[in-house]
């Protein structure tokens, strides 16, 4: 990157960064995440004492749960964001009465990775039947441990998937209109037309949230270990539940800049394209 291009960058991470904090924007979002939070808690109580096999759906299944409600949500931020940059008064409820359509739309797209991943972990139980097997499920089970091994990988890599949709499709669906075939279309366009600056964009939007969660998973982790109740499952399951209600309010600000800039490097690469195409 050039100087010049350096400075915009220091600018974009800035502007975002300081409406990353505004009191409206932090209670429209933590609701969002205590329904996550609320959903985490309650699979992590049902894999208390459930087989591994459960216990894997139920680490990454919330997880895939959460990311359509994340994204009507960046969508929503995204629509803010773009008016306080732009000095304009925004009315909450219009805002939502008019989005309603949108967001209802967009929370579909997270299906397909959720439907997929649904289809890897019932493939994973395959394995573990096989390695059950009187007689002969040790040897399937060292043998075939390569199976597990890519359907966890598959996991991972949906996983992250999902936070890539999160932050390259908002900024898309909130300010451009059109078929999901032609939104697709674009955002591959955006990917290829400059994966390194894409790539680079998206590791700053997630520093700030990645170093917050980083914080409070070592808090937590403290926490449980020096004061955890281990005594009835019910009593873990509601330390669980308050630990996480400031877990979500301090994560806030993190998922806000997220989207913020997200809309930000949006708006910085589609001007610097149209720029270039200028000069061809």
């Amino acid at each position: 990157m050039s100087l010049m291009n350096m400075r915009n960058v220091e600018l974009i991470f800035n502007r975002a960064l300081l409406h990353s904090f505004s009191k409206k924007k932090l209670l429209l979002t933590f609701p969002v995440l205590f329904l996550c939070g609320i959903l985490i808690v309650f699979c992590r109580a049902l894999a208390i004492h459930a087989s591994s096999w459960v216990v894997m759906s139920l680490t990454f299944l919330p997880f895939f749960l959460c990311s359509s409600m994340l994204l009507s949500l960046g969508v929503l931020l995204a629509r803010i964001y773009h008016n306080e940059v732009k000095s304009i008064y925004t009315n909450y409820k219009k805002l939502f009465a008019q989005s309603w359509e949108v967001l209802i739309g967009i929370s579909y797209m997270a299906l397909p990775m959720l439907l997929l991943y649904l289809f890897l972990w019932m493939f994973l139980g395959v394995f573990y039947l096989l390695r059950e097997l009187p007689g002969v499920g040790e040897f399937f089970g060292v043998i075939l441990a390569f199976g597990p091994f890519l359907l966890v990988f598959g996991s991972i890599v949906l996983s992250v998937s999902n936070v890539f949709a999160l932050y390259f499709l908002t900024p898309h669906v909130a300010f451009r209109f059109g078929s999901k075939k032609r939104l697709v279309q674009e955002l591959m366009r955006r990917i290829q037309d400059n994966p390194f600056s894409n790539i680079v964009f998206f590791i700053l939007a997630l520093l700030p949230l990645l170093s917050v969660v980083g914080l409070l998973y070592i808090a937590a982790s403290v926490t449980g270990a020096a004061f955890a109740v281990t005594s009835h499952s019910i009593a873990i399951v509601m330390q669980w539940f308050f630990i996480m209600i400031p877990f979500c309010a301090l994560l806030a600000p993190g998922v806000l800049f997220f989207f913020n800039f997200s809309v930000e490097s949006f708006v910085f690469l589609e001007k610097r394209r149209q720029a270039l195409e200028m000069h061809q």
